[in-house]
């Protein structure tokens, strides 16, 4: 079993409010903003460039929340109702989310991307009464209520009942939520089957956000960027949450445009940027592009630069990249970026390597919606490149059933674990284990100084005819920087029916650039050569011996992961 030492705690200077604002041992996540609108009511907020500037202070949007908190008591919200929330990211969006919990209530934020039938099918388990939407699905949905008539507000100002245009100043009596009382219910999964909805207290959103900080330092002058889906829990916590926990200023992409993207970073002065591996390798990939296109000697000075400043901060702790590579840099806006956080998936070591040699403090973390969603954290001048991070403090895992190479499934437990599912009390006892220990799916190994490696998912595993056991995700990893490929899924396939074993198959996505003009014959050609580049470097079980070359991206969630076994 892992077990970090405990630090003295991120959230010390919670406490000249403790008996005032807050008594529990945690604040709820209303208090916890209410304290960062009395340390700093002037501070910046909530911004958005796009398509208009909107920008709000701390005390500015604590206004609006209060009078939304009123107005939604003033409707008929009790304490533990619970309220639809679906839409792009948008200072809207946040005001809707911490109104919501201010009037004592329970946010069921859903992805907009989903189909309009999809949504009010999960609005409609989650027995919603009150719903904010976006403009786009404001006038199609319309689930069944739980009770009575479903009351509708409007995120954006082109729909009748705008969020912004309330202004209802009675204050109306209510009873608050306390820490252990349920905050979020949020959706792991699903359009299909029954819906998986994990129940999280306040409690587990504001401990997960100050034990976080157990592995790195955030500040109230950083501007945090909200780019990903802001009602995913990794976004929502490592975005939302961490920024309003110091009084930080939070920056809103309402969509992915890479133009748009650099324009924000630049215009914010960005500091802390959160993304997924998909983005973080095709900005070292362009990076690293337009260093070759200087000519050969060029880029072989910046390598030997990048390999020393990588070394002086792993050795020293000093960073000098900054310095050496801030017009390469300010080239994607990242000049003044301070920090870049990946999560969501698994990365290529190099990329890994590549960003903490420019001069980015890069970490890399792990963890799951049922966990609020973190769990581990790569410190930002201990980290371990092929990690995903050491365990935060308060949180314990261990690995259980391991094999012969020490991988088993991670189990995991702490203040941040989820309470269960709503209405699921099947899928809950599935999901912990009989002493309450919480089964991520996830197989992987912990070493002596609590730093987890992962080598997939459990329910991904190929057994081949060794009686090997392959984690898909293991082999992806080997294909990230390539750009021929866009997208690449590995399976098992049947390759004894008899005797139930499987062979390992890429489903390929080639890259448009690389496809122009090419043959079937070429594009399968070129593929097999970079299939035999990457097998030579895998164990020989470990080899994929079957490709299938895809016409159409294959699907993907709203955090840019392929749907696995959405493959035809």
């Amino acid at each position: 079993m892992a077990k970090t030492k405990d630090i003295p705690n991120p959230w010390i200077h919670l406490e000249p409010w403790r008996g005032e604002v807050f008594t529990g041992e945690f604040p709820t996540l209303p208090e916890l903003f209410r304290i960062s609108v009395m340390r700093y009511p002037e501070r910046r907020c909530f911004t958005c460039y796009d398509p208009a500037e909107m920008k709000f202070t701390y005390s500015e949007a604590w206004e609006r929340i209060n009078k939304i908190s009123n107005y939604l008591l003033n409707i008929g919200l009790k304490k533990g109702d619970h309220v639809g929330l679906t839409g792009k990211n948008s200072p809207e969006w946040a005001i809707a989310y911490l109104s919501i919990l201010n009037a004592g209530g329970v946010v069921v934020p859903v992805d907009y991307s989903l189909k309009t039938d999809d949504i009010s099918r999960l609005l409609e388990f989650a027995d919603v009464n009150i719903l904010f939407s976006d403009e786009e699905r404001f006038d199609d949905l319309n689930p069944k209520a739980h009770k009575g008539k479903l009351q509708k507000i409007s995120l954006a100002p082109s729909k009748p009942g705008y969020i912004l245009d309330i202004d209802f100043s009675e204050v109306i009596e209510s009873e608050n939520a306390v820490e252990d009382d349920i905050a979020a219910i949020l959706f792991t999964s699903g359009t299909t089957g029954d819906p998986k909805g994990a129940m999280l207290t306040h409690k587990n959103f504001v401990s997960d956000c100050f034990l976080f900080q157990g592995n790195m330092n955030i500040y109230a002058e950083d501007v945090f960027y909200a780019l990903l889906p802001i009602h995913h829990s990794y976004t929502m916590l490592a975005v939302f949450i961490e920024a309003i926990s110091v009084g930080a200023e939070l920056v809103f992409a309402k969509k992915i445009v890479v133009k748009q993207i650099f324009k924000d970073l630049k215009e914010a002065k960005v500091t802390m940027f959160l993304g997924i591996p998909m983005l973080y390798n095709k900005i070292i990939k362009g990076l690293m592009n337009g260093i070759r296109e200087k000519g050969i000697a060029v880029y072989a000075v910046i390598r030997v630069l990048m390999g020393f400043s990588g070394l002086i901060k792993k050795l020293f702790n000093i960073n000098i990249g900054k310095k050496l590579f801030g017009g390469i840099l300010a080239k994607v806006s990242l000049d003044t970026n301070r920090i870049c956080i990946c999560g969501g998936g698994p990365l290529p070591a190099e990329t890994f390597r590549y960003f903490n040699q420019f001069g980015i403090d890069f970490v890399v973390g792990y963890g799951l919606t049922e966990a609020a969603p973190g769990l581990t954290l790569n410190p930002i001048y201990a980290y371990r490149e092929s990690s995903v991070g050491k365990i935060i403090p308060r949180v314990e895992m261990k690995v259980i059933d391991p094999d012969e190479d020490g991988n088993g499934e991670l189990i995991a437990r702490g203040p941040n674990i989820m309470k269960g599912y709503y209405k699921n009390e099947a899928a809950t006892a599935a999901s912990f284990t009989e002493d309450g220990w919480l089964l991520t799916g996830d197989s992987g190994y912990i070493d002596a100084d609590g730093y987890v490696y992962l080598t997939g998912r459990k329910k991904n595993m190929i057994v081949t005819e060794g009686g090997k056991n392959v984690f898909p995700e293991e082999i992806e990893d080997h294909f990230q920087l390539y750009d021929e490929i866009e997208q690449i899924l590995v399976r098992g396939y049947m390759a004894d029916v008899k005797m139930k074993t499987e062979g390992i198959e890429a489903c390929i996505y080639p890259s448009e650039e690389f496809s122009k003009g090419k043959s079937v014959e070429e594009l399968q050609q070129r593929l097999q050569e970079i299939i035999n580049e990457v097998n030579r470097t895998m164990l020989p079980y470990k080899r994929i011996s079957k490709i299938t070359l895809l016409t159409s991206e294959m699907e993907m969630s709203s955090t840019k992961k392929i749907k696995r076994f959405k493959v035809d």
